[in-house]
């Protein structure tokens, strides 16, 4: 009778690591979806902010071009955070940055993991 509990306990933490397992699974891919997935929007300027996410993902914009970061959708607060620009926290409003040299920039959201973006700017 002992060796049968010892079984059961074994079982029962065996299958709430596999529950962690896939929920820590599920959850990274909702969150770490890469960005290389996402075919470039072209010419699009402007790129909604929602709650966790950018809208699109990913734009291909020339260079010289202003992309603005909308937040008319948005309930929450979020920032945007890339390489040599940033915005403040806010719930609404927008936020505007030139991109004149060519290159891939992704930018994040610090407040929210896995809401990320990028632009690919085009000579």
């Amino acid at each position: 009778m002992r060796e049968r509990t010892k079984v059961r306990g074994w079982g029962r933490v065996l299958g709430a690591l596999l529950l962690a397992v896939v929920a820590a699974a599920a959850l990274g891919g909702c969150l770490g979806a890469s960005l290389d997935d996402d075919t470039p929007a072209a010419g699009v300027t402007t790129v909604a902010v929602r709650d966790n996410r950018f809208d699109p993902r990913v734009i291909q914009v020339p260079a010289g071009t202003d992309v603005t970061w909308d937040w008319s959708g948005a309930k929450r607060a979020h920032n945007v955070v890339g390489d040599g620009f940033a915005s403040e926290v806010q719930g609404s409003g927008s936020f505007l940055h030139r991109f004149d040299v060519a290159g891939s920039f992704d930018y994040l959201c610090t407040l929210h993991g896995g809401m990320r973006g990028r632009v690919i700017v085009t000579p």
